[in-house]
């Protein structure tokens, strides 16, 4: 793929919000049965779900999962990811995978910050070519790519599969789509977000489970005095134009 990280929603639990809904009423509707998912409308969704999740009963989104690709983000940014363990993963594999040597930005990923002073983006470049030359020469001289591999910066553009139910998804949205997180993992999640927010069966969610940043969720940064200038605001309006609320001043 050109530069640049690609997300897609490619899967998730049949019926979402009807699961999780039936789930829900299990606790209390005495004529609970396994035969009601198949009559649990939208309309049911809608009349219990949101309140159900108002008393913070989240244990029920663990019903849900979702599945998604991501591509072109760096070694870096994944493995801040897999530092969220109720997930699964599956990631490209550098011992089978023979790495892209003949672009450096099609290979790394390069900060702005970077980019934006021509002295150190020059050297950096030079640096990554400098290894993935050597990735390239080592792999030539009959080194398998298990132990080329060792040359590579963490700036390696990766590709993973991401499974999470909806409640570490909630948990993962509100860490990392703060304006405190790491700027890539703080993409990856925003467009993770963006994807279910395109998807009919899941976008109401959203605002009922308040998947977004933290200060969205308690109404309030906990950041405190490490809050950027301006990023409540920011952040909030970013949310409520993917639920299609309405921002406030």
């Amino acid at each position: 793929m050109s530069g640049g990280i690609k997300v897609t929603l490619v899967n998730y639990t049949k019926k979402p919000l009807e699961t999780v809904t039936w789930s829900a009423l299990i606790s209390y509707w005495d004529e609970w049965e396994s035969e009601a998912f198949g009559r649990i409308t939208e309309k049911d969704v809608e009349m219990h779900l949101p309140k159900v999740l108002g008393y913070g009963h989240e244990s029920i989104l663990e019903h849900a999962v979702l599945t998604f690709a991501l591509e072109g983000c760096s070694r870096v940014c994944s493995h801040q990811l897999v530092r969220h363990r109720i997930a699964s993963y599956t990631q490209q594999s550098q011992r089978y995978i023979k790495l892209n040597a003949d672009d450096v930005e099609e290979t790394f990923v390069i900060p702005e910050t970077v980019k934006q002073r021509p002295e150190l983006y020059e050297k950096w470049k030079r640096l990554m070519r400098e290894a993935i030359e050597l990735y390239e020469e080592s792999y030539k001289a009959g080194l398998h790519q298990e132990d080329a591999r060792f040359i590579l910066p963490q700036a390696v553009r990766t590709k993973i599969v991401v499974t999470m139910n909806l409640r570490e998804l909630k948990h993962f949205f509100g860490l990392r789509t703060c304006e405190r997180a790491q700027w890539e993992i703080r993409e990856v999640a925003w467009k993770m977000l963006e994807e279910i927010a395109k998807n009919d069966d899941l976008r109401p969610i959203i605002k009922w489970a308040k998947l977004g940043p933290r200060c969205v969720q308690l109404g309030y940064c906990p950041e405190g005095e490490l809050m950027p200038p301006g990023c409540w605001r920011r952040t909030r309006e970013r949310w409520k134009a993917l639920t299609g609320s309405k921002p406030t001043v």
